[in-house]
């Protein structure tokens, strides 16, 4: 009783296991039903050559008989024209006896004929049979490997939520915090070119306007114009005169 249930136990987790395997790889599994039906057909086309080598005897066996009755009648007519009936007795004995033997071998070779010819069918029908399951098996590898592909892109398209509490969602959090820095890099870098930039101009616009009233004491000192002309007052001209001493000294 225990033993039994033992058994039953084992053999059911045995069951489950070659399930497993079975379902594992359904293709895998019709490879290897087609590689046995290969090996199985390899072994009926030998057995076939050999049973045709076995009707092709039988053929020559009937032949020879066929020759041998027609030898047999021909030496009866002979002896039989020549007068000799015992002579010809003998061999119409024996011409019964091969008729016998013809008439048997040629029954035993129509049923080798047939024989050959329904294991040539069966062959025949059953390489047709594995061209069609060679032809399934492409095809079921494609379609599989196929919904397999689409399974995985239909899965990937529900997971493609960019909601912050996934993980799609956080990446691209991370992805906009990134381009937000850079673009923050960059906006400061911009406003640190601009600090100042009005003190500079101002101070360039004072230094040029320093630099035309020098020209024009320049020009009132050497004569080449008036003061009245120039612009320059007389303060102005008493200060320039005054640097130039200054340069001078």
């Amino acid at each position: 009783m225990i033993l039994g249930k033992l058994w039953k136990s084992l053999a059911a987790q045995m069951n489950k296991i070659a399930n497993f395997f079975w379902t594992a790889d359904p293709i895998a599994q019709l490879q290897y039903e087609y590689d046995k039906a290969i090996d199985q057909m390899k072994e009926g086309r030998e057995g076939l050559e050999q049973y045709r080598a076995l009707v092709e005897r039988v053929t020559r066996q009937v032949n020879g008989d066929r020759n041998h009755v027609a030898s047999l009648e021909a030496r009866i007519k002979a002896y039989l024209q020549a007068g000799e009936r015992e002579t010809a007795a003998r061999f119409a004995l024996d011409l019964q006896r091969a008729k016998t033997d013809l008439i048997e071998n040629e029954a035993q070779l129509q049923l080798h004929e047939s024989a050959y010819g329904n294991n040539v069918t069966k062959i025949q029908h059953g390489t047709k049979k594995i061209g069609e399951l060679k032809t399934k098996i492409q095809k079921y590898d494609a379609e599989l490997k196929l919904s397999r592909a689409e399974a995985e892109l239909a899965k990937l398209a529900t997971s493609f939520n960019f909601d912050i509490t996934t993980d799609f969602g956080q990446i691209e959090d991370v992805i906009q915090d990134k381009i937000g820095l850079n673009r923050a890099k960059v906006r400061v870098a911009a406003d640190l070119s601009g600090e100042g930039l009005e003190t500079i101009k101002q101070e360039a616009a004072v230094e040029k306007n320093m630099a035309d009233r020098a020209l024009r004491e320049f020009e009132v000192q050497m004569g080449m114009i008036t003061p009245e002309t120039a612009g320059v007052t007389a303060d102005e001209k008493q200060l320039g005169a005054e640097r130039i001493k200054q340069a001078t000294s």
